[in-house]
């Protein structure tokens, strides 16, 4: 997700005039690793985020973060009561959710997730 401040004054940087935006946050999750054997089974995913906005302290943080945070997530959001819609997670997947290809495509939904 990127938020932009732009203004049209035609004394504006070279970054303003190329479309970059002043203010930004992109938020990325990558680097699936599974971890334990049996059913102590479990994935976690690298999440990334970089912001140049001054209400954060860091210019850009990474935490790892299992499926289950997520769920922690979002029915805190949805706790909350507040008058945004919480987009829904993928669901649970009961076979073969340690293959490369399930995991990929939950590490895409997962990201497009916390970008919404």
């Amino acid at each position: 997700m990127k938020v932009s401040t732009l203004n049209t004054n035609t004394n504006n940087t070279i970054e303003e005039r190329k479309g970059i935006p002043d203010s930004f946050i992109e938020i990325e999750v990558k680097a699936p690793q599974t971890h334990g054997k049996g059913f102590n089974m479990y994935t976690d995913y690298e999440i990334v985020c970089k912001t140049n906005l001054p209400m954060f302290h860091f210019k850009e943080s990474t935490v790892r973060r299992r499926y289950s945070k997520f769920e922690s997530l979002k029915f805190k959001l949805e706790e909350n009561d507040y008058e945004i819609k919480v987009p829904n997670l993928p669901g649970k997947v009961l076979t073969n959710r340690f293959s490369d290809k399930i995991i990929e495509e939950r590490r895409q939904k997962l990201e497009k997730f916390l970008q919404m």
